[in-house]
């Protein structure tokens, strides 16, 4: 029994390999690219809507929603880093139901990489909404003794982002691999249905951490905003005050 996709070779030449991870990542976003070309390329209005169209606009919409609910703000500019995300890691663990497919999210090295899309472009957004100086003065905030902590906070739930799901879809494939040699007939099939389902969820749990950690970063220049306008609204205040007692 092959534990991860890793151990699949399906090409090999000198050090290059092609394995199951590699082959099925790209089958993956082949996948998604001819989708998105086949329902985009012919828009439409109103009731002369394609099924597709209607689909992929409802699911555009809910992650939209979703983002907007998160990270308090316009989700235009996160919505095609974690939609894409999302819409990966969904395929990927919803194609385990084809024969001779293994979901490349059953790698550490996919789900490592994942990671670490996540990992940079949490100070990409927080730089571009807060500024360079904005975004690196959270990490002494409220007090500098909280630098190394929050250092190892980026760092540790960029591993456990990686790990979390890795072990997910990993344990997922060996319950039913180990089912399918004791009972071959109805069980794997209840198992293959509920990793389906499962698969769904940590799609969706991936990308709402990734949202929130993104999210997180850029709040923190908007509730500086916010308190910055609350001490420029009590001076204006205390300024009034002060001239109604003069006037009097």
């Amino acid at each position: 029994m092959n534990i991860s996709p890793d151990s699949i070779i399906y090409w090999e030449w000198d050090f290059f390999k092609v394995s199951a991870t590699i082959l099925f990542t790209w089958v993956v976003m082949a996948i998604l690219v001819l989708i998105s070309f086949l329902v985009t390329r012919n828009i439409k209005s109103g009731l002369e809507m394609s099924r597709w169209q209607s689909f992929l606009e409802t699911l555009v919409g809910y992650i939209r929603n979703q983002i907007r609910e998160i990270v308090r703000g316009d989700p235009k500019i996160y919505l095609p880093f974690l939609g894409s995300l999302f819409m990966f890691i969904s395929l990927s663990n919803l194609l385990a139901f084809v024969p001779g497919y293994h979901p490349p999210t059953g790698s550490i090295y996919t789900t490592g990489a994942l990671a670490l899309c996540v990992f940079f472009a949490v100070p990409i957004f927080g730089i571009a909404r807060a500024g360079v100086g904005g975004y690196l003065k959270h990490y002494i905030s409220p007090t500098p003794i909280m630098f190394p902590f929050l250092v190892i906070s980026e760092f540790s739930r960029t591993l456990a982002l990686a790990v979390r799901l890795f072990g997910n879809v990993l344990s997922g494939t060996m319950i039913a691999a180990i089912l399918l040699a004791v009972a071959p007939f109805f069980v794997p099939v209840v198992m293959q249905a509920l990793s389906l389902l499962i698969g769904q969820i940590h799609a969706y749990i991936f990308a709402v951490l990734a949202a929130v950690y993104i999210g997180s970063a850029a709040r923190a220049r908007s509730e500086e905003e916010h308190e910055s306008g609350k001490e420029d609204d009590k001076d204006k205040e205390g300024r009034d005050g002060e001239s109604d007692e003069s006037e009097k």
